[in-house]
């Protein structure tokens, strides 16, 4: 009977404590997860930013040249 409850004992002893590393490695791969999906939006966010910043800049340009040309005629 005492190899039954020291067998029992071990059983209970490696479960409780593969149960508990097992849960810790899946909140550690949960924030890692969260962490690269964290980062991918804010790269997405700085291209997004990027690009309306050089349409902005394109844009302008556009409507200088003909303001400069319309100039250039006049003389």
């Amino acid at each position: 009977m005492k190899k039954v409850f020291a067998l029992f004992a071990m059983v209970s002893f490696f479960a409780f404590y593969a149960c508990n590393s097992s849960s810790t490695s899946e909140a550690t791969d949960e924030a890692a997860e969260q962490e690269q999906t964290q980062e991918e939006l804010n790269q997405m966010e700085e291209e997004a930013t990027e690009e309306a910043t050089e349409e902005a800049t394109e844009e302008a340009t556009e409507e200088a040249a003909p303001e400069a040309t319309e100039e250039t005629s006049a003389e």
